[in-house]
């Protein structure tokens, strides 16, 4: 197996059947894998904001900062590959509080609920997902099988 590993405001998706893509830290940023089984092939972004209006340079320059310009990227790469929205699975996970300021701001609800919307005008729908509570997570997606693993407090549960 070949890791490839997602940077925070990073994305990869890969065609490659022995490829693991995999992000870590998942604390108020959402984590969003997609999987197509019929195109064999897979992808993920590490999304740290929710809207790129606060700050359309860096949106520009890093669009997978955000949700709202990186979840339409991650898509796009999708479809002009060939892939279906119909067969295409999306989880998520992350969207934490981790700190007890972070409540003002609340950027993992925020981070998951722009996800949902953007979803949701695309004519798509997250098939599970691992976000919330106050504990990081990282994820690994197998290309092969479009199992996702979650990692969080130590163990392992597949979404």
């Amino acid at each position: 197996m070949n890791t490839v590993v997602v940077r925070m405001s990073g994305m990869a998706v890969s065609s490659q059947r022995n490829d693991v893509l995999a992000t870590y830290s998942l604390g108020s940023c959402l984590g969003i894998a997609m999987h197509d089984a019929v195109a064999g092939m897979g992808g993920m972004i590490h999304c740290m904001l929710p809207d790129s209006t606060i700050h359309a340079a860096k949106a520009t320059e890093r669009p997978c900062m955000f949700v709202d310009t990186g979840v339409p990227l991650l898509l796009r790469e999708f479809l002009s590959a060939g892939s279906r929205r119909e067969d295409l699975v999306v989880r998520a996970a992350g969207a934490s509080c981790m700190m007890p300021d972070e409540q003002a701001f609340m950027i993992g609800r925020r981070n998951r609920e722009a996800c949902l919307s953007i979803l949701g005008k695309n004519g798509l729908t997250l098939s599970a997902s691992s976000v919330g509570g106050n504990s990081s997570r990282s994820i690994s997606l197998d290309i092969s099988t479009g199992r996702l693993v979650v990692r969080q407090h130590g163990r392992e549960t597949e979404i």
